[in-house]
């Protein structure tokens, strides 16, 4: 028999089924994460803290503009994870060929949007004049990547909807290795500071699209990609839009709202912004530990739900809440005992560290809370209640910033203020869409064994 990387996620145990799925996935997520920290370690020893705020000044911005695409693709996994629990494999393949088309055709709308729009966000989020310059400069040779990237998440959200996180997790280390080989040889060796970073960025995210569209035409015939097939079939796009436009709107208004934190993190200096940056790379880490279990939940729960075996669905959410929370606590326990030491990794500047340091002990620490609300939104993404989880975390997570931001801070303007905001919007939150997903299962649960 061939091997066709597919898991049952159907029959059979689940503990394990699930943590080899997520682990690679966390993997995966680090990875690309470490892509942006490669960029800030290399500009950050090597080049100046001015170079290193410039890129740090960015990543609001381009959470921005990827979160809609990136919402998009956790649709497209549901979409595919529901045909395999229905069982009906004749529908997939026209699927993979939506999906690819749609990764495609969003890299270059993003490609327009981060050349045009991105630098004017930054004037409106106040950054500061000496490193507007180039962080424009990283952004417009960033943004190039954006074809590249949406190709390896939404044909990685296909992979994992068959239960294949293994070889994204290949592809991604893969790219990897040669950004951070770049970063250094355009850095150090040319001297090229945001421009090499932004560089390295773009030849590393075309190499692990490549694998992943190399990939896709190795599957099996039902999963398999074939170029002269790409279109968008109307069904499969409105199959994706319901759950993913709720997804990514949910993200557009949450880094809406982060970019609000930004321009506060922006009035306290350039040294501010690159320790907040730099401590953001170990929050993004423990974060990736909590979103591999959210997308397990989600692909789990979309087959099992499909197929209406509720009461594998129930235990999905048990285990991923257990194991998920469990392994992003110890994950942040280890970077804030360590923070002295891991920080200096990116920067020996005293001004920049100091502000790093408050931020890990106080946001990383408690990262691990994100998985009340990612976690069992996860779940009602999986029984195809998206727009539940997206419009509680607006209100719980977004509104609540956004007040702390605009009275709290404005009482108290110092920097651990700001930054506790970040664990009280994600406790409320958190009970807001746990309480959600609970009556949601109930309902549900009763609806379809009538």
């Amino acid at each position: 028999m061939p091997k066709t990387h597919q898991v049952d996620m159907l029959n059979g145990t689940l503990a394990d089924k699930m943590v080899k799925f997520a682990l690679p996935l966390a993997a995966s997520s680090i990875l690309q994460q470490l892509f942006n920290a490669a960029d800030l370690a290399v500009v950050g020893r090597f080049a100046s803290s001015q170079a290193m705020a410039a890129v740090g000044s960015n990543a609001s911005v381009i959470s921005l503009i990827l979160n809609l695409f990136i919402g998009l693709s956790v649709g497209a996994n549901v979409l595919v994870a529901g045909l395999i629990g229905r069982g009906q494999k004749d529908r997939i393949n026209e699927a993979v060929h939506s999906i690819i088309t749609i990764a495609m055709i969003s890299g270059v709308i993003m490609i327009a949007l981060g050349t045009v729009v991105a630098p004017r966000i930054l004037v409106l989020m106040g950054a500061p004049a000496e490193v507007m310059s180039l962080a424009t400069l990283y952004l417009r040779i960033y943004f190039w990547a954006m074809p590249a990237l949406m190709v390896y998440n939404f044909g990685s959200s296909f992979l994992r909807s068959k239960g294949d996180s293994r070889r994204p997790l290949i592809a991604m280390s893969a790219a990897g290795v040669i950004n951070v080989i770049l970063n250094l040889i355009f850095v150090v060796g040319f001297h090229l500071h945001v421009i090499g970073v932004a560089a390295a960025t773009v030849i590393s995210n075309l190499f692990s699209a490549g694998m992943i569209l190399w990939i896709l035409t190795k599957e099996e015939e039902a999963f398999r990609l074939s170029f002269k097939k790409l279109k968008i079939n109307m069904d499969n796009l409105r199959a994706i839009l319901k759950v993913g436009l709720p997804a990514g709107l949910q993200g557009i208004i949450f880094s809406l709202s982060n970019i609000v934190i930004q321009s506060s993190i922006n009035s306290f200096g350039a040294d501010a912004i690159a320790g907040s940056t730099a401590a953001q790379n170990f929050e993004f880490m423990v974060y990736c530990v909590i979103n591999a279990f959210s997308q397990t939940a989600v692909t789990f729960t979309s087959q099992n739900f499909s197929a209406r075996k509720f009461e594998r669905c129930r235990r999905i959410f048990t285990l991923s809440m257990a194991i998920g929370l469990t392994a992003a606590a110890l994950t942040g326990a280890v970077f804030a005992l360590a923070r002295n030491q891991v920080i200096r990794l990116f920067t020996t500047d005293p001004a920049v560290i100091s502000f790093a340091l408050i931020r890990i002990q106080i946001v990383c620490l408690l990262d691990w809370m994100t998985g009340l609300y990612e976690i069992s939104g996860g779940c009602l993404r999986g029984m195809g209640r998206s727009m539940t989880p997206a419009m509680l975390t607006v209100v719980g997570s977004c509104g609540v910033r956004l007040l702390w931001v605009w009275t709290v801070v404005r009482a108290y303007h110092e920097f651990h203020v700001l930054v506790a905001v970040y664990p009280v919007s994600w406790l409320i939150t958190g009970a807001m869409v746990l309480t959600a997903y609970f009556l949601a299962r109930r309902q549900l649960f009763t609806d379809q064994q009538i």
